[in-house]
Protein backbone atom coordinates (compact mmCIF):
# COMPACT_ATOMS: atom_id res chain seq x y z
CA UNK A 1 0.00 0.00 0.00
CA UNK A 2 1.36 3.20 -0.63
CA UNK A 3 1.41 6.08 1.63
CA UNK A 4 -0.25 9.53 1.13
CA UNK A 5 1.49 12.74 1.42
CA UNK A 6 0.17 15.82 1.25
CA UNK A 7 2.82 18.84 0.58
CA UNK A 8 2.54 21.77 2.45
CA UNK A 9 2.21 24.96 0.46
CA UNK A 10 4.45 28.08 1.96
CA UNK A 11 4.25 31.20 0.33
CA UNK A 12 7.28 33.21 -0.37
CA UNK A 13 8.43 36.35 -2.49
CA UNK A 14 8.43 34.20 -5.79
CA UNK A 15 4.96 32.50 -5.54
CA UNK A 16 3.08 35.21 -3.82
CA UNK A 17 0.64 37.41 -5.65
CA UNK A 18 0.03 40.99 -4.68
CA UNK A 19 -3.64 42.98 -4.68
CA UNK A 20 -4.05 46.54 -3.96
CA UNK A 21 -7.22 47.49 -1.84
CA UNK A 22 -8.88 50.91 -1.85
CA UNK A 23 -10.23 51.57 1.37
CA UNK A 24 -13.03 54.88 2.05
CA UNK A 25 -12.19 55.07 6.14
CA UNK A 26 -15.08 58.17 5.87
CA UNK A 27 -17.16 57.15 9.11
CA UNK A 28 -15.59 54.18 9.82
CA UNK A 29 -14.54 53.08 13.73
CA UNK A 30 -11.04 53.44 14.19
CA UNK A 31 -10.12 49.96 15.66
CA UNK A 32 -12.64 48.13 14.11
CA UNK A 33 -10.92 49.55 10.31
CA UNK A 34 -7.70 48.89 11.78
CA UNK A 35 -7.94 45.22 12.33
CA UNK A 36 -9.53 44.27 9.06
CA UNK A 37 -6.86 46.15 7.58
CA UNK A 38 -3.58 44.76 9.65
CA UNK A 39 -5.42 41.08 8.72
CA UNK A 40 -5.48 41.95 5.18
CA UNK A 41 -1.46 43.69 5.18
CA UNK A 42 -0.20 40.36 6.56
CA UNK A 43 -2.33 37.92 4.79
CA UNK A 44 -4.39 36.38 6.56
CA UNK A 45 -7.20 36.81 4.09
CA UNK A 46 -5.08 34.21 1.67
CA UNK A 47 -5.48 30.55 1.88
CA UNK A 48 -1.81 30.62 1.47
CA UNK A 49 -0.99 32.18 4.71
CA UNK A 50 2.29 31.70 5.70
CA UNK A 51 3.19 32.72 9.11
CA UNK A 52 7.00 33.39 8.66
CA UNK A 53 6.82 35.06 5.13
CA UNK A 54 5.47 38.11 4.26
CA UNK A 55 2.36 37.24 1.76
CA UNK A 56 -0.15 40.29 2.34
CA UNK A 57 -1.47 42.74 0.13
CA UNK A 58 -0.85 46.65 -0.17
CA UNK A 59 -3.68 48.86 1.10
CA UNK A 60 -4.72 52.25 0.37
CA UNK A 61 -6.70 54.19 2.92
CA UNK A 62 -8.48 57.29 1.89
CA UNK A 63 -10.28 59.64 3.81
CA UNK A 64 -8.30 59.22 7.16
CA UNK A 65 -9.57 62.64 8.60
CA UNK A 66 -12.97 61.65 8.52
CA UNK A 67 -12.42 58.57 11.06
CA UNK A 68 -14.49 58.36 14.13
CA UNK A 69 -14.08 56.89 17.49
CA UNK A 70 -17.05 55.67 19.77
CA UNK A 71 -17.63 57.08 23.24
CA UNK A 72 -15.67 59.49 24.65
CA UNK A 73 -12.14 58.11 23.11
CA UNK A 74 -12.03 61.47 21.21
CA UNK A 75 -11.65 63.35 24.38
CA UNK A 76 -10.11 60.80 26.99
CA UNK A 77 -7.47 59.02 24.55
CA UNK A 78 -3.86 59.96 24.63
CA UNK A 79 -0.94 59.19 22.44
CA UNK A 80 1.99 59.45 23.68
CA UNK A 81 5.54 60.32 22.28
CA UNK A 82 9.22 60.71 23.33
CA UNK A 83 11.57 62.96 22.83
CA UNK A 84 15.15 61.28 23.90
CA UNK A 85 15.65 63.87 25.90
CA UNK A 86 15.10 64.11 29.60
CA UNK A 87 11.40 65.17 30.86
CA UNK A 88 10.56 65.34 26.90
CA UNK A 89 7.73 62.71 27.14
CA UNK A 90 4.83 64.61 24.92
CA UNK A 91 0.92 63.82 25.13
CA UNK A 92 -1.62 64.53 22.67
CA UNK A 93 -5.66 64.21 22.77
CA UNK A 94 -6.99 62.51 20.26
CA UNK A 95 -9.11 65.47 18.75
CA UNK A 96 -5.49 67.45 18.61
CA UNK A 97 -4.01 64.55 16.90
CA UNK A 98 -6.78 64.34 14.20
CA UNK A 99 -6.31 67.90 13.28
CA UNK A 100 -2.62 67.81 13.03
CA UNK A 101 -2.24 64.38 11.71
CA UNK A 102 -4.65 62.19 11.02
CA UNK A 103 -2.87 59.57 8.93
CA UNK A 104 -0.93 58.93 12.26
CA UNK A 105 -3.63 57.66 14.07
CA UNK A 106 -4.38 55.07 11.66
CA UNK A 107 -0.73 53.71 11.38
CA UNK A 108 -0.22 53.63 15.65
CA UNK A 109 -3.98 51.77 15.36
CA UNK A 110 -2.73 49.29 12.43
CA UNK A 111 0.46 48.64 13.77
CA UNK A 112 -0.59 47.83 16.95
CA UNK A 113 -2.05 44.94 15.94
CA UNK A 114 0.63 43.24 13.80
CA UNK A 115 3.25 40.86 15.33
CA UNK A 116 6.12 42.01 17.08
CA UNK A 117 8.50 40.86 14.76
CA UNK A 118 11.05 41.77 11.98
CA UNK A 119 7.99 41.77 9.58
CA UNK A 120 6.65 44.35 11.13
CA UNK A 121 8.33 46.87 8.95
CA UNK A 122 7.93 44.96 5.83
CA UNK A 123 4.38 45.03 6.38
CA UNK A 124 4.04 48.50 7.26
CA UNK A 125 4.99 49.40 3.97
CA UNK A 126 2.19 47.88 2.50
CA UNK A 127 -0.27 50.40 4.00
CA UNK A 128 -0.79 53.88 2.45
CA UNK A 129 -2.47 56.21 4.02
CA UNK A 130 -3.84 59.43 2.91
CA UNK A 131 -5.83 62.29 4.65
CA UNK A 132 -7.85 63.14 1.84
CA UNK A 133 -9.50 61.33 -1.68
CA UNK A 134 -6.67 62.04 -3.84
CA UNK A 135 -3.56 59.21 -4.18
CA UNK A 136 -1.03 58.41 -6.44
CA UNK A 137 -1.52 54.73 -6.28
CA UNK A 138 -4.56 54.53 -9.63
CA UNK A 139 -1.96 53.17 -12.03
CA UNK A 140 -2.60 49.72 -9.77
CA UNK A 141 -6.19 49.71 -10.25
CA UNK A 142 -6.92 49.21 -6.31
CA UNK A 143 -9.94 47.21 -5.97
CA UNK A 144 -12.38 49.31 -3.81
CA UNK A 145 -12.96 47.49 -0.62
CA UNK A 146 -16.12 47.82 1.73
CA UNK A 147 -15.63 47.11 5.38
Amino acid sequence: MTTLTYKTKFANKETRTIKWYLIDADGAIVGRLASEVAKIIRGKNKPDFTPHANSGDKVVIINAEKIRFTGNKLQDKVYKRYTGYPGGLKNRVAIDQLNRKPTEILKKAINGMLPKTKLQKQYLKNLHIFAGVDHPHQAQNPVKLEI
